[in-house]
């Protein structure tokens, strides 16, 4: 008898061992994201890396892909809610539609963060944001078109997505650069003659390009506000026979958009660090929880990506 009280008594401290061991292991909390689409890479890359970051604090994450539908984002928001998460982290699907989702997490204390693409609706509380500069990322695109089309100037059109307020910024500062341009010319002026939507998407960029060759056959150039809807725009260019007549300037730095600089179809993008943006709002979030102070709204200058730089790429070797 004495001998089973002694086992069941070790029983008891190896049971209470392993508890407190797995104590020390329990999450911390959970964080929700929402991404805009995994369709397009780059969201990927901030998923994998706020994943990793979060895992690192002792915090799980769960992630959704918004589809770039509003509507699928705002029941994302509602679940989390409804699941108590410590924090949301967002690429807004719609700029201004998602405030009123934002607004129930605002009510039930949860604090909201965006990556890279911004919500401006109004009383809305946004608790930290790291995004690119896009406006500067604008301008470094429209350095790179008026570089390509050199003297000539010419018809172009725009692939822009008016949703996303990182999208406007970028299509307004490469209309600085061309206003800049076309200031004071009689020739070689570049003429913006459409700008439509490409949908942040290839299938969408590939449509609308194709249209717009049939109704402009003499373009010269696309400017398309991310690697997805370039690669739509090359691939109908590729197809009309045309690519030797029209330039593409992208946006975005993925690495199937590097791959397609090194092979001629795109000449340059302003490139963007999707990775720095997970890890960087998960120390934002960190920071908020801990009642620290932090700078709530941080932006990424891009950097000019050319076909020499593809060709010095580690990422791009075999």
């Amino acid at each position: 008898m004495r001998t089973l009280a002694w086992l069941s008594i070790f029983a008891i401290l190896i049971s209470a061992a392993g508890c407190s061991e797995d104590s020390g292991n329990e999450s911390k909390g959970t964080i929700g994201y929402s991404a805009m689409s995994f369709k397009n890479p780059f969201f990927v890359v901030i998923k994998d890396s706020l994943e990793a970051s979060a895992n690192d604090a002792g915090y799980d994450l769960i992630a959704n892909d918004a589809d770039t539908d509003v509507s699928k984002q705002a029941n994302h928001i509602d679940e989390f809610i409804a699941k108590g998460v410590s924090a949301i982290v967002l690429n807004p699907t719609d700029r201004l539609a998602i405030g009123e989702a934002i607004k129930k997490a605002n009510a039930a204390g949860i604090p909201v963060f965006t990556c890279d693409l911004q919500c401006v609706a109004e009383d809305v509380e946004i608790a930290g944001h790291i995004g690119t500069d896009n406006r500067q990322g604008g301008t470094l695109a429209g350095q790179a078109m008026v570089e390509v089309l050199g003297d000539q100037g010419g018809e172009i059109i725009i692939l822009d997505f008016k949703q996303a307020n990182s999208c406007v910024l970028r299509v307004e500062g490469f209309m600085e650069v061309i206003n800049a341009h076309n200031e004071g010319r009689e020739e070689g002026k570049i003429e913006v003659i459409a700008e439509i939507n490409g949908g942040g998407d290839e299938e969408i960029g590939y449509k609308a390009t194709a249209d717009n060759l049939v109704a402009h056959p003499n373009l010269v150039g696309v400017f398309a506000i991310n690697d997805p809807s370039a690669l739509g725009a090359w691939k109908a260019i590729d197809e009309a026979g045309k690519t030797d007549q029209i330039s593409i300037v992208g946006f975005d730095g993925a690495k199937a958009g590097k791959q397609a600089i090194l092979e001629g179809k795109i000449y340059a993008d302003p490139i963007q660090f999707p990775k720095k943006m997970g890890t960087e709002i998960m120390t934002k979030i960190l920071a908020y929880q801990a009642g620290e102070e932090f700078n709530p709204i941080e932006l990424i200058p891009t950097s000019l990506y050319k076909k020499a730089d593809a060709e010095q790429d580690p990422e791009l070797q075999n």
